[in-house]
């Protein structure tokens, strides 16, 4: 994703973003390439939903699928343009991040080891950007879909500031989001893109700490 480079927009209100559109850009998902799984839908019974922004989500979908999830997509989320595409959010003015969904068993996978793989993942220290990649649609957020999920989060981003503090890191820039905002899938070609892509681009810095997993 680092070959859009695209100068800094000005900051995005519901007033100056990209009015989008009513309809989804992918409104017939196909299944998981890699799961077999449906990519949008409800949830089923017994499982939950996350949602994290850790930088280009090309690689960030394949960790949380090889970890163990349900299902995986990839969207966006977090700003103001409606049903947006790809080639909108790179250019700053929707307000959105690049966002994984990760529907998952919590009897097999816990919130705070996702929590904790998310931070392990990508640098939280750096706003806006990760690697190469510059831009707010790179930036870390968490979307919490429960007030459980919320406290969760805020807990496990403290925990590691700890972490980080010890090694004389600088503080997390991550968002931690409460229920309710709306995530908008990707197009076709980005979903699994590194199942389809298997030497496609893949960044992710990391603090290369471990980060502490909330119980």
């Amino acid at each position: 994703m680092s070959f859009l480079q695209f100068s800094q927009p000005p900051t995005v209100t519901a007033e100056n973003a990209l009015p989008g559109r009513d309809t989804p850009v992918l409104p017939n998902p196909r299944p998981h390439t890699v799961l077999g799984t449906p990519l949008a839908g409800p949830v089923p019974e017994g499982m939950e939903e996350a949602y994290l922004a850790l930088g280009c989500y090309w690689g960030a979908e394949k960790i949380f699928w090889e970890m163990g999830a349900y299902t995986t997509s990839v969207g966006f989320m977090g700003g103001f343009t409606q049903n947006p595409t790809y080639m909108e959010v790179c250019t700053g003015m929707t307000g959105h991040t690049e966002t994984v969904r990760v529907v998952y068993d919590p009897a097999k996978l816990s919130y705070g080891e996702i929590l904790a793989t998310f931070f392990e993942s990508h640098d939280p220290t750096t706003l806006n950007r990760q690697g190469n990649d510059r831009g707010t649609q790179y930036r870390s957020a968490i979307f919490a879909t429960t007030p459980e999920q919320y406290e969760t989060a805020l807990k496990v981003r403290s925990d590691y500031q700890v972490v980080l503090d010890g090694a004389g890191r600088d503080q997390i820039v991550t968002e931690v989001n409460e229920p309710g905002a709306e995530y908008f899938l990707a197009e076709d070609e980005h979903q699994q893109y590194l199942d389809k892509n298997p030497f496609g681009y893949n960044c992710h810095s990391r603090t290369g700490l471990p980060c502490p997993i909330a119980r």
